[in-house]
């Protein structure tokens, strides 16, 4: 498995705008792009502070779905979103799954 962590920091009063963003991104995906979960966080302690961790089968997959024309489309509006309400544009961590644990 392979994971990316997105980091970001929003404008001040857009934080009602991420189910917005979370919904058009949610309508952009396509089935067999090798996407097994994300997860959407603010910070507690600094509610500006946005983190996104995606999970996929492998990195190869990940990077084959960046490049995929059908979500294209689908990413403009969450896009035009993004500039709307992020302060900073997003960071990008990649990170290799070496353990797993659900309960």
């Amino acid at each position: 498995m392979w994971a990316q962590l997105i980091t970001t920091r929003l404008k001040a009063g857009k934080e009602d705008q991420l189910p917005k963003l979370y919904e058009q991104l949610r309508a952009a995906e396509q089935p067999d792009t090798g996407l097994l979960r994300s997860t959407a966080m603010q910070d507690q302690n600094d509610p500006n502070r946005v983190y996104m961790l995606v999970v996929f089968e492998s990195e190869e997959a990940a990077r084959a779905r960046e490049n995929d024309p059908r979500r294209q489309e689908g990413l403009q509006a969450a896009r035009a979103t993004m500039a709307d309400i992020f302060e900073t544009p997003p960071e990008f961590t990649d990170l290799t799954v070496v353990e797993e644990t659900t309960y």
